[in-house]
């Protein structure tokens, strides 16, 4: 099964364009405080992570992920990566950019997201498990929906409250 969901959004920095910059290109500063968002790691190889979807009467299931970290001139992209031997596992794909270079205005920090959530199954074997399937995919949609629709307000929780 593959789901998946997107969130494009615009906030303002409350400070310099530089540190705009340097926000944008540190993931687990970012990110660190989305809540379905477990064991986020950010270096050199990369952002790994795992996406928490609660599953009714099973408790969580963690989607783990990877991405490349690649900056850009005015941000930077991250470029899911395919994970093998994982029944379960997400692709994050995102690019962040500051525009606006006025220093008597707010840069604007524009976010693109994608999340592609990949799941193995067992083949369902009569009703019991077509049912289960069906929990499993609605379980998987809403949080990826939840993701993306929390996005906007946790990656602004995560933005200084006053400039550098």
């Amino acid at each position: 099964m593959i789901f998946d969901a997107a969130q494009t959004f615009t906030l303002p920095y409350p400070g310099p364009p530089a540190d705009a910059l340097a926000f944008v290109r540190d993931p687990a500063r970012a990110l660190g405080r989305l809540r379905f968002l477990r064991d986020l790691r950010a270096d050199e190889g990369g952002v790994r992570g795992e996406l928490v979807v609660p599953l009714p009467g099973l408790g969580d299931a963690d989607l783990p992920f990877h991405s490349l970290l690649s900056l850009t001139p005015d941000g930077a992209d991250l470029i899911p990566q395919a994970l093998s031997g994982e029944r379960a596992w997400v692709e994050v794909a995102g690019q962040a950019r500051v525009q606006g270079t006025d220093p008597q205005l707010p840069p604007e920090l524009h976010f693109t997201f994608q999340f592609r959530a990949h799941l193995a199954t067992p083949d369902a074997q009569g009703w019991g498990g077509a049912a289960f399937e069906k929990m499993i995919r609605a379980a998987a949609s809403r949080t990826l929906d939840r993701v993306a629709r929390e996005l906007p307000g946790s990656i602004r929780a995560a933005l200084p409250t006053e400039p550098a």
